[in-house]
């Protein structure tokens, strides 16, 4: 068996302006390179890797998920940056999109322009 070093993450794009203004502009990760291959980027310790396809359509689920502190917290400043909660119909909670499962974590999911679904989490 192997050991895992750290993360790389894998999305899709039809346009590496837009990703990066999210990604980087409201998201705050990292620029570290666009290439012909990929625009990267660095998210704590992982990395990042968005590559370029037109057409392009987005996965029904979540694809990436930020693990936070306090998921509330993190709505409310992406609510500053512009980015907004997906209100799921089985979210109670409406006005902030914010899930709590019966074991006590929270969810909420939040879309890039692309529409790839991104998710903030805090696991108990």
């Amino acid at each position: 068996m192997f050991h895992p070093g750290k993360l790389v993450g894998f999305l899709t794009t039809t346009d590496y302006e837009k990703a990066r203004a999210f990604y980087e502009g409201k998201l705050g990760f990292e620029f570290v390179s666009l290439d012909q291959f990929a625009l990267a980027f660095r998210a704590g310790n992982n990395m990042i890797r968005i590559s370029k396809h037109d057409p392009f359509t987005p996965a029904q689920g979540t694809v990436l998920g930020l693990e936070v502190d306090d998921v509330r917290a993190a709505v409310l400043k992406l609510n500053e940056q512009g980015v907004f909660t997906e209100k799921y119909p089985f979210v109670p909670d409406q006005e902030l999109g914010i899930w709590n499962s019966p074991s006590g974590d929270q969810v909420a999911w939040f879309k890039d322009p692309d529409g790839n679904v991104l998710s903030l989490s805090h696991h108990v």
